[in-house]
């Protein structure tokens, strides 16, 4: 044996004595730390079904331990409203490959040690057997997640491609979905990716006629960390590079191309606050295309202690209290009264107030649709501070409460032209010039009702409506009022709306 093979030799027997050991070390260790796992995840969904109808937990039914291998079995339950009329259990196995160099991440030539290597995937029991048969029997989920020393972990999840009949009149065709994640140590940050190609749903509906939903080019992003008081904050993106849905007696189509939603949240302090924005890149109604659209919403200077404390009381008095008064009303009872203990309203009252403190603010910042030749949009800002007294009359409290609220409303006339125009070639109409005349007669019409009502002014070819409310004073139109005299200038109208004067 020349010196080069004898160094070889030795160096593979170093790893392989090092690798048998940490093996041994790491199966010794191995249910503590699936338990502390199990643990933290069932922390988490007890959190994320905070206020939901519904309780999910997680637990590790047995555990086979092997000096280079183990496998463990779970259990997932789901019980309440939002998993249905019966609970919800969902079997899992695991084939965990004990560290430090399993064999699965030497042979993708993957030498970072990790504690261990899990290979996971869902079981076949009475809920999933319909699942298993329409993926040939094989495991409709799995996935493999490393989980280093320092408890990091990495990994993926994948939903196997299916095509499948629901029922006699219903079928799915799913092309599949992967995602892969990353997360520190207690996850306490996450970064999750995924994809899927396209899903095809075929049903009827109510009135037996056939609907058709497509979807396709699903992009989903997450990179989240844990906040001081244990929820997740940061920036979650979905996209969908074009949905399609077919239905009613004709067969309409209705399609958006490039939809896409992010919101982003963060924590200040004792604070919270985050943002949501909508995008629709085209609207089209049977081939003739409509817009686009887009909505942006923000919530600030939330305060998040009494925030929380008000979903703790909610979800352990009122969700119960709205179970009741569902059942109640569906035997045709009388309503069960909701009796608060004095030190549970003592408790909200303080939460409320403390809330108002803050200043939240709520916001629709953008909401706007545009056509080929016009566009219109609306925004709306409110302000809340803290009242004198939550046991104030209504009316002085709803005055107390806002500090700010300004409404903005512009809609275009050539929109509304161009709306009518496109439901005229829906209609079947063909002749251009009738359209035409039809469409700009709409949107006259609509311009003249809204002037002659007073409730809203032209500017140009928009109709604007503009509201702004601070320090009991009214700002409407252009016109100073104090907030009785809007609120009779206001009823006034509506008495007589649609009528020109």
């Amino acid at each position: 044996m020349n010196k080069s093979a004898g160094v070889l030799l030795a160096i593979v027997v170093a790893v392989g004595a090092i690798s048998a050991g940490g093996a041994w070390y790491t199966g010794t260790k191995l249910e503590g730390v699936l338990q502390t796992s199990i643990s933290d995840a069932n922390k988490e969904l007890q959190t994320a079904l905070v206020g939901s109808k519904g309780t999910a937990t997680l637990e590790l039914v047995s555990l086979e331990r092997g000096v280079f291998t183990s496998t463990a079995h779970y259990r997932l339950k789901g019980d309440g409203e939002m998993f249905g009329d019966q609970p919800v259990e969902l079997l899992l196995v695991d084939h965990i490959e004990h560290g430090p160099l399993p064999f699965s991440r030497l042979t993708t030539l993957k030498w970072l040690p990790v504690m261990a290597t899990s290979h996971y995937s869902l079981e076949k029991n009475a809920l999933t057997e319909k699942w298993f048969a329409a993926t040939k029997g094989e495991s409709p989920l799995k996935g493999v997640v490393n989980i280093g020393y320092d408890r990091a972990t990495n990994g993926n999840l994948e939903l196997l491609p299916l095509e499948t009949a629901l029922d006699e009149k219903s079928s799915l065709k799913f092309s599949g979905l992967k995602m892969d994640m990353d997360a520190s140590a207690e996850a306490k940050k996450v970064k999750l990716s995924g994809y899927m190609d396209s899903l095809k749903l075929v049903t009827v509906s109510e009135d037996q006629a056939p609907v058709q939903v497509e979807l396709n080019g699903l992009t989903l992003a997450s990179n989240l960390s844990k906040s001081s008081y244990g929820y997740y904050v940061g920036e979650n993106t979905l996209e969908l590079t074009n949905t399609k849905t077919t239905f009613g007696v004709k067969q309409s189509v209705l399609n958006f191309k490039n939809f896409e939603m992010k919101n982003a949240t963060e924590e200040s302090g004792t604070s919270a606050s985050g943002r949501a924005d909508y995008k629709v890149g085209e609207v089209s109604f049977n081939d003739k295309v409509v817009g686009s659209a887009k909505m942006a919403m923000s919530l600030k200077n939330l305060d998040i202690p009494a925030t929380m404390s008000l979903m703790q009381l909610y979800q352990t008095r009122l969700q119960p209290y709205e179970q009741a008064l569902a059942e109640a009303t569906a035997a045709g009872e009388p309503a069960p009264e909701l009796n608060l203990t004095p030190a549970e309203e003592t408790q909200a009252k303080a939460d409320i107030e403390k809330l108002l403190a803050g200043g939240p603010q709520v916001a629709l910042e953008n909401l706007s649709f545009t056509t080929a030749n016009g566009e219109s949009r609306a925004n709306l800002v409110v302000d809340l501070t803290k009242p004198q007294s939550l046991d104030l009359p209504a009316d002085q409290l709803g005055r107390q409460l806002i500090a700010l609220l300004d409404f903005n409303l512009q809609v275009s006339k050539p929109m509304i032209a161009d709306l009518v125009g496109i439901q005229a070639q829906i209609d079947g109409q063909t002749d251009a010039k009738a359209i035409a005349d039809q469409a700009s007669a709409t949107a006259d019409m609509a311009s003249a009702m809204a002037v002659g009502s007073q409730l809203a002014t032209l500017d140009g070819n928009n109709i604007v409506t503009k509201l702004h409310y601070a320090a009991n004073q009214v700002e409407f139109n252009g016109q100073k009022m104090t907030v009785e005299q809007f609120i009779g200038f206001v009823m006034s109208k509506l008495g007589g709306a649609g009528v020109i004067q």
